[in-house]
């Protein structure tokens, strides 16, 4: 973990916001990779794959009780800009869960937490350099709500304290995020800087998750190949921390931890259609106890500027 943490910082990480779920309980990762510059309306889907062990027995051994689980999340988004310094984003995820242990199969599909937040610009800098390159900056800073629209089934959260409360399709309570995002380009190289930090409150079922740490940063090089075909190939780190979850007030063993990844992707924009993938590998974990292990992530995006 201090390893991950040191290599973050010594990229230049300013911020210390972020979260997003490190895994399960319907809504995945919300890492969203970098996004496309726009200036007025951008609208889009984003699909993640995210798998994972869970059951774990000592030293991370296969028992009977280990289950290989399965989070796939197609999600519409877009983002609004109002005004100069104002942008408006919204998410909606529909959730395809699957889980099998011990040959046995058990899926849950559905519409999972809607999402919503609000930017303002703190920094746009644009300044030429020698050479004739151009020096960019921009910094948003922004505050936003998940609210309870995924389905949570109360009979599936077991007193256990060492089971994982995972397989669901929203949390059933209202979040609240804080979030930043960073840019600083010379020309064609640039750096990306991205963190989210979730405040989790009690569902009505007396079960809360933890709080959620979320930072990632990429080294990104951009390219323009033709008038209206640009590439961007990116490579860098995310890292997700959180706490333990709570049940009717009592610590569930079973959950929080940290998780950090090594990410490699590209974002392609042509004309007004902008796609973008993204490979994510875990390079260190310790997630609830060791009793959880996450496997690699996926994710690609497409969207229309307008």
């Amino acid at each position: 973990m201090k390893k991950c943490l040191f290599i973050l910082f010594t990229l230049g990480l300013p911020l210390y916001s972020a979260a997003c779920d490190i895994c399960g309980c319907g809504v995945g990762s919300g890492y969203i990779g970098i996004l496309p510059d726009f200036s007025k309306h951008i609208a889009g889907l984003r699909y993640r794959a995210n798998k994972m062990t869970t059951h774990l027995g000592a030293d991370g051994a296969t028992t009977y009780l280990t289950t290989q689980e399965h989070y796939n999340t197609l999600e519409a988004w877009g983002g609004w800009t109002i005004g100069n310094n104002v942008r408006l984003m919204v998410a909606a995820p529909y959730s395809f869960n699957r889980k099998t242990n011990q040959g046995n199969t058990e899926a849950k599909n559905g519409l999972g937490d809607i999402s919503a937040t609000a930017f303002y610009q703190l920094v746009n800098k644009r300044k030429s350099m020698p050479g004739a390159r151009q020096f960019v900056q921009s910094l948003w800073a922004g505050a936003g709500v998940k609210l309870p629209t995924g389905q949570y089934n109360s009979a599936q959260t077991n007193i256990n304290s060492n089971n994982a409360n995972l397989f669901q399709l929203g949390s059933g309570s209202y979040d609240f995020n804080l979030t930043s995002m960073y840019d600083l380009r010379l020309q064609d190289f640039g750096i990306n800087l991205t963190g989210n930090y979730r405040v989790t409150t009690t569902n009505r079922y007396g079960y809360k998750y933890g709080n959620k740490l979320n930072v990632n940063t990429q080294l990104y090089y951009k390219r323009r190949l033709a008038s209206k075909f640009s590439i961007a190939p990116n490579a860098g780190l995310q890292f997700e921390s959180s706490s333990t979850d709570r049940n009717n007030g009592f610590d569930m063993s079973g959950s929080g931890g940290y998780l950090c990844m090594g990410t490699l992707g590209a974002e392609f924009v042509l004309r007004s259609i902008s796609f973008g993938t993204n490979y994510q590998i875990p390079l260190q974990q310790k997630l609830a106890r060791e009793i959880i292990k996450a496997g690699n992530r996926t994710m690609v995006h497409v969207g229309y500027i307008f």
